[in-house]
């Protein structure tokens, strides 16, 4: 199994060298971003190389690549890079948390990124490029389209489709059979009863201040 590039060197990019370090066969050799953005040598004790030189310093024929990216501009950054590692050759790998919980028919593209506590049901595919942070149940029968980012804790009932681009923020709960167009956005904490053309957006509010203050509260 090759060693791996990690492109970025932010907070996501420690991530990905953490967990593929700790709980992946992988090992991470350096790290990439484009040279404009370059403002050290090293990141998490590896060298960061520009992305424009990568291909000559670590070739695809022995280097995969992991783009660690975060949802900027409803993951179209991460889309975009992933895109640019695939067209100099390189195999994007994924990551899969030996703590989640998954089955033998788990289907999942490439530059995926499923961490510990995902709980992810029979019959349920995951497209690529795709970010399942800890704690989300994927129901059965559900799919996830590519360049999908969905934060801790959501709640994607059976038979669920969920568009690309889309956004799912934490708490969040789809009811079953429910479609999300592409490029949703779905704040902490919504509920989606219905099916969601493209581009829709649900930002529930948060709990209202008490006007009581914190001093004046006789029982706590």
């Amino acid at each position: 199994m090759k060693d791996l590039v990690v492109f970025g060197t932010g907070d996501i990019a420690a991530l990905a060298d953490f967990y593929f370090t700790h709980d992946s066969p992988r090992n991470v050799a350096a790290f990439t971003v484009d040279a404009a953005f370059i403002n050290a040598a090293d990141f998490m004790g590896r060298p960061v190389v520009p992305f424009e030189q990568v291909a000559s310093l670590y070739p695809p024929d022995r280097y995969d690549m992991f783009v660690a990216l975060s949802y900027a501009k409803l993951n179209a950054v991460r889309t975009e890079k992933a895109a640019a590692a695939r067209a100099l050759g390189y195999t994007l790998a994924s990551y899969v948390s030996t703590r989640a919980t998954t089955f033998p028919d788990l289907s999942h593209g490439d530059n995926c990124f499923i961490l510990e506590n995902n709980v992810i049901q029979p019959f349920a595919s995951i497209g690529a490029n795709v970010t399942l942070w800890s704690g989300n149940h994927i129901g059965h029968h559900s799919s996830i389209a590519d360049n999908v980012f969905i934060a801790s804790h959501v709640v994607v009932s059976g038979g669920v489709q969920v568009g690309p681009g889309c956004f799912i923020g934490v708490n969040a709960t789809l009811r079953d059979h429910v479609v999300l167009g592409a490029r949703c956005v779905l704040g902490a904490g919504a509920l989606a009863l219905e099916n969601l053309p493209d581009g829709s957006v649900l930002a529930p509010r948060g709990t209202e201040i008490s006007p009581v203050p914190s001093h004046r509260l006789r029982r706590i």
